[in-house]
């Protein structure tokens, strides 16, 4: 029986990272970037007014104020998108709008708020303040020069990271391939959601967490069914996903006389590399290496299936996609209960973790039982129990991983 960090170090030293392709920008996010982006020009390209109101020269608002406001002529508009085609001159102002190319002569821009237009006057204008140079107005390369790199390669791109490579002129972009992930549930008493539930039966709740697991890390998921314990079944199924990247499949690989899952793979020719590790749940994993393709033949039941998947399987597909540090956020809190475990296995625990009065707190969400999905469905974090202690008080200091 192999132990956790272990396991980890073996499955991420067969992880190859795909060759990155190109999508369009609107396909990008969530993705990991897989060149670095530069601008090819000043974002913005050009001197441009951050407010609506009136470009001007600065000196001309010297001493304005309501009591004594300054007088002076409007020669043009200048709408966003439009240039200005007058050169503004003393005692002039250039209504403009938010965005719109300062004109020449101009060095700052007064507010709407603090102007006013002439009553039955319309080529004048009134100011109640004075502005400072530079005052309202955005410098060309302000945000970005020419030449910058703007984000790296390995960004994980989010929403803003989209805003700025469409300011940057990007309409599409390399990204790390999303590997695809083949999911197969085993089991003569597993059946799928569209049949009648019978005595002895059980829904493939597997196929759905997994499917869910791999959507929310970046992969590709590949539904190949469910393959009763017959070996042959098994072969074809598993043959079906070695198209993908990497290969999952659900129950089978105890020691009862009908888990065929693990001897199948062998009869298959995988490298096996362990099938057993020192947690709870989800002490009954086998992993293995099939033509290339990384396989994993995970617990049957739910929770230590969804467990093994958050601790194993989610870095592997992170590292696939270019991303070399897992994203799940470990945090010290303090045990608001007490718990008892055996030693020799890591524990996982399904908690509710909170911030409360400067310090994270940790609870379990109900029963720990590995079939027991609801306290999966009810928890934020996994509590991390270490294999060599067993016994932890109430107030003791426990490390958590949260899931978001």
């Amino acid at each position: 029986m192999i132990r956790v960090n272990e396991a980890s170090r073996l499955i991420l030293k067969h992880a190859r990272q795909l060759n990155p392709e190109t999508v369009d920008l609107t396909e990008s996010f969530g993705r990991l970037l897989a060149e670095d982006i530069y601008s090819d020009s000043d974002i913005p390209l050009f001197d441009n007014s951050a407010m609506d109101g009136y470009a001007l020269k600065s000196s001309d608002t010297r001493g304005a104020s309501r009591a004594n406001p300054k007088i002076l002529e409007v020669v043009e508009d200048i709408r966003a998108g439009c240039l200005p085609k007058k050169k503004i001159r003393d005692n002039q102002a250039i209504r403009i709008m938010t965005g719109a190319p300062l004109p020449d002569g101009a060095d700052a821009v007064v507010m709407v708020e603090y102007t006013r237009k002439l009553k039955g006057i319309e080529d004048l204008v009134e100011l109640y303040r004075e502005v400072r140079q530079g005052e309202n107005i955005r410098r060309a390369g302000e945000d970005i020069k020419k030449g910058t790199k703007v984000i790296q390669k390995g960004t994980l791109l989010k929403s803003s990271h989209m805003g700025l490579l469409a300011s940057v002129g990007k309409p599409k972009v390399k990204v790390s391939r999303r590997p695809k992930v083949a999911v197969l549930a085993t089991g003569d008493e597993v059946i799928d959601i569209d049949e009648r539930l019978t005595k002895g039966k059980l829904y493939s709740s597997n196929t759905y967490t997994i499917y869910g697991q791999i959507l929310n890390c970046g992969g590709i998921p590949k539904n190949l069914g469910i393959a009763k314990d017959r070996p042959k079944e098994l072969k074809k199924k598993i043959k079906n996903g070695l198209d993908c990247d990497l290969v999952l499949t659900s129950g089978g690989v105890s020691v009862g006389d009908y888990d065929l899952v693990k001897d199948v793979l062998a009869e298959m020719g995988t490298e096996m590399k362990f099938w057993k590790v020192a947690m709870r749940p989800g002490k009954p994993l086998a992993f293995g290496i099939i033509r290339g393709v990384p396989v994993f033949g995970l617990p049957g039941n739910p929770v230590s299936s969804m467990v093994s998947f958050e601790i194993f399987v989610r870095p592997l597909i992170l590292k696939m996609l270019g991303q070399e540090k897992d994203d799940r956020i470990e945090v010290e809190a303090t045990l608001e209960e007490a718990i008892e475990k055996r030693k020799g296995l890591r524990y996982f625990l399904r908690a509710w973790t909170q911030w409360h009065n400067g310090a994270y707190r940790t609870r379990t969400t109900g029963p720990q039982g590995s079939g027991i999905l609801r306290s999966m469905a009810l928890a934020n974090s996994l509590i991390i129990l270490p294999e060599d202690k067993g016994y932890f008080k109430r107030g003791a200091k426990v490390t958590v991983r949260f899931f978001d």
